[in-house]
């Protein structure tokens, strides 16, 4: 097992649950897959992620103290069942289970909204963190691999085609960008 590649019960705030590993996370979305299809329940997941994450001087230790922060950010804005996981080395996957991908957007514009006042010091100046987000619902037939993948998609074509949050299909005029859907899940 790699460094960094399971729970660890430090990151997490007092009365939350820690930050899943990246293998821990993929698990309890299977889970989470098979719990939807035997109930014929919702589950949608969302992708955060930290572009840029970085500072030279600083190397990975910042990064890793920023998603460790981030994820703990996150946690407070969920329900107690809802779980925040690593994806990758600057991205957190949240795990909605029983939500649309309606209700997994207003849980991504409240998310996003905490997450954008979040200000990180780099060379002495405190600047935003950039950040995208991508959204995917699962649907029948759907791996946990496949639905990690849309989100990341999503995320992707959030960062490369950020709009103004009132831009965004379905978006409130105040809400923050960029958030998208997966292509295969929005609606027309």
């Amino acid at each position: 097992m790699a460094a960094g590649d399971s729970t660890n019960p430090t990151n997490a705030p007092p009365g939350q649950h820690p930050c899943l590993s990246a293998s821990e996370l993929e698990l309890r979305v299977g889970e989470e897959i098979g719990r939807a299809a035997r109930h014929g329940t919702a589950l949608s997941c969302l992708l955060v992620r930290v572009e840029d994450a970085r500072a030279p001087a600083r190397g990975e230790q910042l990064t890793e103290r920023t998603l460790i922060y981030l994820a703990g950010a996150l946690s407070r804005q969920l329900r107690r069942f809802d779980r925040v996981g690593r994806a990758g080395s600057e991205e957190l996957v949240v795990v909605l289970p029983g939500a649309d991908e309606r209700r997994g957007e207003i849980v991504a514009r409240r998310a996003l909204g905490r997450l954008h006042s979040i200000k990180l010091e780099i060379d002495g100046q405190r600047r935003p963190l950039p950040i995208s987000v991508g959204i995917a619902g699962w649907r029948e037939g759907t791996t946990a691999e496949q639905l990690l993948l849309q989100a990341r998609v999503a995320a992707h074509l959030g960062r490369e085609n950020a709009l103004p949050a009132n831009r965004h299909p379905g978006a409130a005029a105040d809400a923050p960008g960029p958030l998208r859907q997966a292509p295969s899940d929005r609606r027309s």
